[in-house]
C-alpha cells in the first residue's frame, strides 16, 4: 500500500515524528496546486461575500499554513541537509504563489466589492479590520502597478526569501564550525559548575576527553562572564563576533557579506516599486510609526537622555579594571569579565549565585500562577502529541469558566527549551495554529516557545539562570498573546495582524513579574533545600536590576540605529557601505570600542534572517508601550485581578482586529510615556 503523506493529511496538531524531508516538496506541490484551483472558484463568485471570499480565502490560507508549519519549524530547531535541501526548493514556490496572490487582480475587485457593499458595515470589528488589512496588502504586493512591473517585484520578493534563508542558515552553520577541545582544566579556571558541566557533557557526546567549548550561547556567555584565561576568552569572542563573515578563524566559508550586500538592494528596489523613498517608509506602512522621522526622533531622543548613564558605566568598569586589577585598557572580550566582577563586588550577587534557585521545572510552573493569579487560566502539561525532540514539553490551557463552574480549552503549545546541535540559537514563539472559526467550530490557537537555554546534566533538573527566567517569561508574554485571543478571523487572531511595533508589548510586559518579590516568592525554590529565593539575596538581586543598564540600552540603540539608517538608504550600498553605516552609528552613539574584526552585522538574523528589517525599533518603542502598561499594576498591585482582565480584554484577546495605538489607550487610558522606561531602567529618577 502506498504510504500516505502526513503533510498532506488533516490533524489537530503536527505529525512531528512522521514528517521525513521526502514528504515536503510533495506536500507543497500538492497544496499549491489545491491552492490555486480553490482562488479560481472564489474568483468566479458574481456577488462576493464574506463567506464565498474572505472566509474561503482564509480556509485555503490556513491549509497551506499548517503544512508549512512544522516544516518551517523544524528547518529551525531540528535542521538537516535533506531537510534544508527540501524547505529550500519550497521557498521560491511559496514566494511565488503569495505574490500571485497579491497581485490577483480579481480578487483584488472581489475585495473592493465586498468592503464597499452594504454586508461590510454589518459585519463583527475584526472582519472589517480583516478586509482593510487585505486591501492595504494587495497595494504593497504591487497590485496596482504595471505587469512589467508587477513581474519584477515578484522576481525581487521569491529572491529575498531564498536569501533569508541563506543569511540564518549560514549564521547556524558557522556557530557549529567552531569549538575548542580542552583537555586541561586549569584552563577553565573561574568557569561555574552548570558551565563546566556541560561542556563535559559536550564533550562526552562527541567521544572526546575533558571539555567541549561552543558558540552556543549557554556556553559562549559564561566563558566571556567568569573564565579568569583571557587568552580563551579572546579567541571564542573572535570566533563569535566574526561568525559568517570575511574575518576570524571560519573566514570566508560562511560569509554573509554578498547575501546582505543583495538583500538590501533588493529591498530598495522593492520599496521604490511601489513608490516609496526607501525601505523603511515601505516598512513603516504596516507599523504604529507613522514616518521614518518619527522612528528617528524617538530612537535619537532616547540616546540623547541614555548615553550620559551609559557612559558613566562604562567609565567606571574601566576604572574597576585598572584600579583594582591592573588592566589598563579595557578589551571587548574583558567587558563581560569585569563587568560581572564589579557587579559581585558592587552588590554581591551574581547570575550563578541565583541559580540554584530556579529549577526549570519550578520556574516554569511558577510562571503559569502568574498567568493564573492575572488572568484566571490554568495551564496543564499534557502527553500524547507527536515532538521533534525528547526535550520538547507539551501543554494545554483552560480558560476557568466564571462562577467556579468548569474550564474551557482554549490553547495549546510547545516549549523546547535548551540549546543543542542543529537548532538555530536566540529565543522565539512562532503560531503553529491561528485560531480561526471553522465549519466544524473553532481551530484552537496552537504555540512554539523556543529557548535555548543551560540543558540538564544527566537526569537532574536544568537550572535556569534569572536571565534565563526572564527570557522564559518573555517568549511566554509572545505565547500568552497568540492563545489567549478571542478572535476567530485568522487574519487578526492572535499574533496575525498586529503592528511590529507593538508585538514585543505583551513579551516585555511579562517580564516584569521576575523582579516582583510577591511573585518570586513560588517562582523560586531552591533545586535541593526547596526555599525560596532568600530576602538578603533578593533585595542584592534587586539592587543590581539596573546595572549598566544604560549600556544595554545604548547597545539596543546601536543595533535599531543601524537597522534603520541602512534600510533608509537609496543608492545602491555594499559591503562597504554596511559597514560604514554601523562606524557612523557608533561613532555617535556607542560607548564601547568595537574590535577591528567585529563583524556583527554578518549575524544580525533579526534584520536579515528574520521579520524585523527597517523594524528592530520596534524592541524599544514596545518597551514603552510595556513599561507604561505596567506602571498601572504598580499603581493598583500586581496581581489585581481587575487590571488583569482589563489588560487581557484591551490587549490579549483583541489581537490584530484594534490598532495598536487605540488598544493602548484603551487600557491605560491616554497615549504612551517615555518617562515610564527611563524610570523603569533607572536611566532617570
Amino acid at each position: 500500500m502506498r504510504e500516505t503523506n502526513p503533510l498532506l493529511e488533516t490533524h489537530e496538531l503536527p505529525p512531528f515524528e512522521r514528517i521525513e524531508a521526502s514528504h515536503v516538496e510533495p506536500a507543497i506541490d500538492e497544496l499549491l496546486g489545491r491552492s490555486r484551483s480553490a482562488i479560481a472558484d472564489i474568483e468566479g463568485v458574481t456577488a462576493p461575500s464574506w463567506a464565498n471570499t474572505a472566509e474561503a480565502l482564509e480556509a485555503l490560507q490556513d491549509a497551506l499554513a499548517q503544512a508549512w508549519s512544522p516544516i518551517g519549524h523544524l528547518h529551525g530547531v531540528a535542521d538537516s541537509d535533506a531537510l534544508r535541501d527540501a524547505y529550500n526548493a519550497c521557498l521560491p514556490k511559496l514566494s511565488e504563489f503569495r505574490t500571485e496572490l497579491g497581485q490577483n487582480d480579481r480578487l483584488f475587485a472581489a475585495y473592493e466589492t465586498l468592503r464597499s457593499s452594504p454586508e461590510y458595515e454589518s459585519l463583527p470589528p475584526a472582519r472589517q479590520k480583516a478586509i482593510n488589512n487585505t486591501l492595504r496588502d494587495f497595494r504593497l504586493s504591487g497590485i496596482d502597478l504595471p505587469k512589467a512591473e508587477q513581474k519584477r517585484f515578484a522576481e525581487v520578493s521569491k529572491r529575498l526569501s531564498e536569501l533569508s534563508a541563506k543569511f540564518s542558515e549560514n549564521v547556524l552553520d558557522a556557530t557549529q564550525a567552531w569549538s575548542k577541545n580542552v583537555t586541561n582544566e586549569i584552563e577553565l579556571a573561574g568557569l561555574p559548575d552548570t558551565a563546566l558541566g556541560l561542556a563535559r557533557q559536550m564533550a562526552q557526546s562527541k567521544g572526546l576527553d575533558g571539555w567541549l567549548l561552543t558558540l552556543d550561547f549557554p556556553l559562549y556567555l559564561p566563558t566571556q562572564q567568569y573564565c579568569d584565561n583571557r587568552d580563551l576568552r579572546e579567541e571564542m569572542y573572535t570566533a563569535y563576533v566574526t561568525r559568517a563573515s570575511d574575518k576570524g578563524p571560519n573566514a570566508g566559508e560562511f560569509d554573509n557579506g554578498p547575501v546582505m550586500t543583495e538583500i538590501v538592494n533588493l529591498r530598495q528596489e522593492l520599496a521604490a516599486l511601489l513608490g516609496f523613498a526607501n525601505y523603511a517608509e515601505y516598512s513603516l506602512a504596516t507599523k504604529m510609526a507613522n514616518t521614518p522621522k518619527e522612528v528617528m526622533d524617538f530612537l535619537e531622543e532616547l540616546a540623547r537622555r541614555s548615553k550620559p548613564a551609559a557612559e558613566r558605566e562604562f567609565a567606571e568598569v574601566c576604572a574597576f579594571a585598572r584600579d583594582g586589577h591592573g588592566l589598563d585598557t579595557l578589551a571587548p572580550w574583558d567587558l563581560n569579565y569585569y563587568g560581572e566582577k564589579l557587579r559581585l563586588a558592587r552588590y554581591d550577587v551574581s547570575q550563578e549565585a541565583l541559580r540554584p534557585y530556579f529549577p526549570a521545572t519550578h520556574a516554569i510552573q511558577g510562571m503559569f500562577e502568574v498567568a493564573n493569579r492575572l488572568y484566571d487560566v490554568t495551564i496543564e502539561q499534557t502527553s500524547g502529541w507527536q515532538v521533534w525532540h525528547p526535550d520538547v514539553r507539551c501543554f494545554d490551557v483552560y480558560r476557568n469558566v466564571s462562577g467556579g463552574s468548569g474550564r474551557e480549552l482554549i490553547a495549546r503549545f510547545y516549549l523546547d527549551a535548551y540549546a543543542r546541535e542543529h537548532k538555530q540559537g536566540g529565543a522565539w514563539m512562532d503560531d503553529c495554529r491561528a485560531r480561526r472559526e471553522t465549519p466544524q467550530g473553532t481551530q484552537l490557537p496552537v504555540a512554539y516557545l523556543t529557548c535555548n537555554f543551560t540543558s540538564p546534566i544527566g537526569d537532574a533538573d536544568a537550572l535556569l539562570t534569572h536571565n534565563e527566567v526572564v527570557t522564559l517569561f518573555h517568549e511566554f508574554g509572545h505565547g500568552i498573546h497568540h492563545m489567549f485571543t478571542r478572535v476567530d478571523v485568522a487574519e487578526v487572531s492572535g499574533i496575525n495582524g498586529v503592528a511590529w511595533d507593538a508585538v514585543e508589548l505583551p513579551s516585555q510586559f511579562m517580564e516584569n513579574w521576575c523582579w516582583e518579590s510577591e511573585a518570586l516568592a513560588f517562582l523560586s525554590s531552591h533545586h535541593e533545600t526547596g526555599e525560596p529565593l532568600p530576602d538578603a539575596l533578593l533585595c542584592k538581586m534587586l539592587a543590581a536590576k539596573n546595572f549598566q543598564s544604560g549600556m544595554q540600552t545604548i547597545r539596543q540603540l546601536e543595533f535599531a540605529l543601524f537597522d534603520f539608517r541602512l534600510h533608509m538608504e537609496t543608492a545602491a550600498v555594499d559591503g562597504s557601505r554596511i559597514q560604514s553605516v554601523l562606524d557612523e552609528i557608533r561613532s555617535t552613539v556607542a560607548v564601547v570600542p568595537a574590535a577591528g574584526e567585529n563583524r556583527f552585522q554578518h549575524s544580525f538574523g533579526h534584520i536579515f534572517g528574520g521579520g524585523y528589517a527597517a523594524g528592530y525599533y520596534s524592541y524599544k518603542w514596545a518597551e514603552v508601550l510595556s513599561a507604561d502598561a505596567f506602571s498601572r499594576f504598580r499603581e493598583e498591585g500586581i496581581f489585581n485581578r481587575q487590571t488583569g482582565e482589563r489588560f487581557l480584554e484591551e490587549i490579549l484577546e483583541v489581537g490584530g482586529s484594534v490598532d495598536a495605538m487605540d488598544m493602548f489607550v484603551a487600557f491605560r487610558g491616554r497615549e504612551p510615556d517615555l518617562e515610564s522606561l527611563l524610570r523603569q531602567d533607572g536611566i532617570i529618577e
